[in-house]
């Protein structure tokens, strides 16, 4: 079986943002604070070595982390 790159609660944020959800309507939906929803893109961006929000979400794309 495929290790998991994500947790949860990172797939969660990261569904949304690709549903154009922004950092405060995230933070809303899944009743977080707007800090904590950076901090999760922050350390994804970090497992994945890339720069940016947008390179993660196709990077995680490609790995099939996540699906559109």
């Amino acid at each position: 079986m495929k290790q998991k790159i994500l947790t949860t609660r990172e797939r969660e944020i990261f569904e949304k943002l690709i549903q154009n959800y922004s950092t405060k309507e995230i933070a809303l939906s899944l009743n977080i604070s707007e800090k904590t929803v950076r901090n999760h893109i922050s350390n994804t961006m970090q497992k994945l070595s890339v720069k940016g929000r947008a390179s993660a979400v196709v990077e995680l794309l490609r790995l099939g982390e996540i699906k559109i």
